[in-house]
């Protein structure tokens, strides 16, 4: 067990072991609703042109290789998860089975690094193949028109409601129709507060929500 420890905090397996434990904390704030895991810097449709929002920074170059490599469909933190996991996978088995046998620490770090690269670079191929049949889960689904959901009620889903995230079920002929919202702060949304929508914002793709009345 000391072993499998000491191959985990060393190089190269150490890069892949802290960008997990940034993984995992990312995944226990989405969770329990603090973060949205669908929400990231990169939109890309295989449908549609490219769609990019960044703040700052052109990511044209990083969406066109996501399309490229297969990777997009499904919200981009999955695919950034799957390949910290498949790469910290790899690199540690090869550091186990392989790397313990290299004599010398200069030849060790030579190794290691050209391992971290080989490892990168296996993981995006792998992910790719597990995110395909995946792509289905995340098709995003629209009323007949995004303005008439407009009146309704809605369930909301995260912890808070804020003028930048929220996520909220609305019922739709019977079936759960998850919808990203927004509200003006302060207020009182919480996890399983209803709240009504009264406004769809065509730009950033989002409704915006206030708390429901009850008569």
């Amino acid at each position: 067990m000391a072993g499998l420890f000491d191959t985990l905090v060393s190089y190269p397996t150490a890069i892949w072991t802290a960008l997990l434990g940034v993984v995992l904390i990312y995944w226990v704030l989405a969770i329990i609703g603090i973060v949205d895991f669908e929400s990231s810097g990169i939109d890309v449709d295989l449908d549609t042109d490219t769609d990019l929002h960044a703040d700052g920074a052109d990511l044209g170059a990083i969406a066109s290789y996501v399309v490229a490599f297969g990777l997009n469909g499904v919200p981009f933190s999955i695919v950034v998860s799957l390949i910290v996991l498949i790469g910290w996978f790899l690199t540690g088995m090869f550091s186990i089975y392989v790397l313990a046998w290299v004599p010398t620490a200069f030849l060790k770090a030579i190794v290691g690094t050209g391992a971290f690269i080989a490892s990168f670079m296996l993981a995006i191929p792998f992910t790719a193949r597990i995110v395909r049949p995946m792509r289905g889960l995340f098709v995003t689904h629209v009323a007949r028109s995004n303005h008439s959901l407009i009146g309704q009620t809605c369930k909301v889903l995260t912890l808070e409601v804020t003028e930048k995230f929220g996520r909220a079920e609305v019922a739709e002929r019977g079936a759960g129709l998850n919808i990203r919202i927004w509200a003006k702060s302060p207020n009182t949304l919480t996890k399983g507060s209803l709240a009504r929508i009264v406004e769809y914002d065509e730009a950033g793709t989002r409704y915006l929500v206030e708390p429901e009345t009850e008569i």
